[in-house]
């Protein structure tokens, strides 16, 4: 059951190019799958998904428990902001 779930959406010219960079540079550690749009890992009992729309990336963390969600978004976060420092991408993640 997942009970914890939070969600970013970060506007970029470039989504699929940000997730490509992002699923390539995590995939050292972490193996992906890519199903469409939908690039999605796990960390434990946490999952991390990268979800390219229209002029926006979104990332969702979701698992049972809350810390193991809590490392999920930082690192997705944290690779995010680095790769797109120049743009100035910003992720704010939501609860839900």
């Amino acid at each position: 059951m997942t009970s914890h779930v939070s969600r970013a959406d970060v506007v970029t010219a470039t989504p699929a190019r940000y997730a490509k960079q992002l699923v390539s540079h995590l995939g050292r550690r972490v193996e992906w799958t890519t199903d469409g749009v939908t690039s999605t890992a796990t960390w434990g009992t946490a999952v991390g998904q990268v979800v390219v729309g229209e002029g926006v990336l979104t990332l969702v963390a979701s698992g049972p428990d809350a810390d193991e969600v809590a490392h999920v978004e930082d690192v997705l976060a944290r690779h995010l902001e680095r790769f797109g420092q120049r743009n100035e991408l910003t992720v704010t993640w939501v609860r839900t």
